[in-house]
C-alpha cells in the first residue's frame, strides 16, 4: 500500500510530494518545467513530461486561448535517492508530453497530445521510437493524451479524446511493437475499443481491468471509469462510472493493494475512490488534499 504520492502541479509547474496520511503536501521539483503533464516512478527515479511553453490569446481566456503546437515539451527525471535532475529528451525533442508510463523494465511510453503520436525511449534517452502516428488532418481528434502498457501481453493502449466536450473521444490498443514491414502512420494493428467517450484521459491498467478519467461532460465526463479488458478483437463493454463530479478530471492512480484509486483535477482537488471488492469497499469517495491545478498522478510505497 503506497504511503504517499507524486503529483504535478501544472502552474507553476512543480513536483510534489503528498503524504496520504493527511494530505501535507511538500515540493520534491520547485522547476520541473512548463506544464509539467506526466509522472511514473521505475527503478527510484521519478520522470515526468512537459508539454512546453503555449502561444497564448489574449482575447480567449483560459485552455482554450494556449497553443501547444510548438515542439518544446520534453521528458525530466530525478533520483528519489538524490542527485541533480537531468533531461531524458530536452525541451524541444518532442513536442507536448502528456501522460507518462513505463513497462518496469527501464522503457518509457508517453502520448504526444499536439505531435499526434505514441513514443517510447529507454531511461538513458537512448532508442526513441515512435509506435502510432496519426495523421495530422485528423486535427483534435487524433491527438493522442493518455497511455497505458501491458508488457506481459504485449499490448499498448492509448486514449484519443477529440475536441472538448464533444464526446468522440476513444480508447484503441495495439501491439507494443509496430509490425514489421509497416509504419506507425499505417499499422494494421490497431483496435478501437471504445469510441463516443465524452473525453478520456489518463488510463490505467490493473489485471483485467482498465481504468480511465474522462474530463468531458456530465454525466459520462468528469468522472473515473473502468471497464474490463477486451479480448483480442472485440469491443469494449459500457464503462461502469466509480465517481463523477470533478472538475476537469486528470490524473489517475491506482494502488491495487489499498483497493483505491486517486484521481486529480485541473480545480486542484486530489480525491481517493475505494474500489468495488478491494479492502476499502463501501466507503465514500473523499478529498485527501486540495492544492494549485492538478494533472499527472504516482504512488510511492
Amino acid at each position: 500500500m503506497w504511503k504517499e504520492l507524486l503529483a504535478l502541479q501544472v502552474e507553476p509547474g512543480e513536483v510534489l510530494r503528498i503524504d496520504l496520511s493527511d494530505g501535507a503536501a511538500h515540493t520534491l521539483v520547485e522547476r520541473a518545467g512548463p506544464a509539467p503533464d506526466g509522472i511514473v516512478v521505475d527503478g527510484g527515479t521519478v520522470y515526468w513530461t512537459t508539454m512546453g511553453v503555449p502561444l497564448s490569446d489574449p482575447d480567449v481566456p483560459g485552455e482554450a486561448g494556449q497553443d501547444f503546437s510548438r515542439r518544446n515539451g520534453g521528458i525530466h527525471a530525478l533520483d528519489l535517492a538524490g542527485g541533480e535532475r537531468r533531461d531524458v529528451l530536452p525541451a524541444g525533442a518532442i513536442t507536448t508530453g502528456k501522460q507518462l508510463t513505463s513497462d518496469g523494465a527501464g522503457m518509457l511510453y508517453w502520448a504526444d497530445r499536439e505531435g499526434h503520436r505514441i513514443s517510447r525511449v529507454r531511461s538513458d534517452g537512448e532508442g526513441l521510437t515512435d509506435l502510432v502516428v496519426t495523421p495530422p488532418g485528423t486535427g483534435v481528434l487524433g491527438e493522442c493524451v493518455g497511455v497505458a502498457v501491458d508488457p506481459a501481453r504485449g499490448h499498448l493502449y492509448w486514449t484519443q479524446k477529440g475536441p472538448p466536450k464533444g464526446g468522440q473521444g476513444r480508447i484503441l490498443r495495439s501491439g507494443l511493437d509496430v509490425p514489421a514491414g509497416e509504419s506507425p502512420e499505417s499499422r494494421s494493428d490497431v483496435e478501437v475499443l471504445w469510441s463516443g467517450l465524452p473525453e478520456p484521459i489518463d488510463l490505467h491498467l490493473d489485471g483485467a481491468w482498465l481504468y480511465w478519467t474522462d474530463r468531458g461532460a456530465p454525466p459520462g465526463g468528469n468522472t473515473l471509469n473502468r471497464a474490463p479488458v477486451p479480448a483480442a478483437g472485440a469491443r469494449g463493454d459500457a464503462p461502469q462510472v466509480l465517481a463523477d463530479g470533478f472538475r476537469e478530471a486528470i490524473g489517475l492512480a491506482v494502488d491495487s493493494d489499498a483497493g483505491i484509486a486517486y484521481v486529480s483535477d485541473l480545480s486542484g482537488s486530489l480525491r481517493a475512490v475505494p474500489l468495488p471488492g478491494g479492502p476499502s469497499s463501501g466507503r465514500p469517495p473523499h478529498e485527501v488534499a486540495r492544492l494549485g491545478p492538478l494533472t499527472g498522478l504516482a504512488g510511492l510505497g
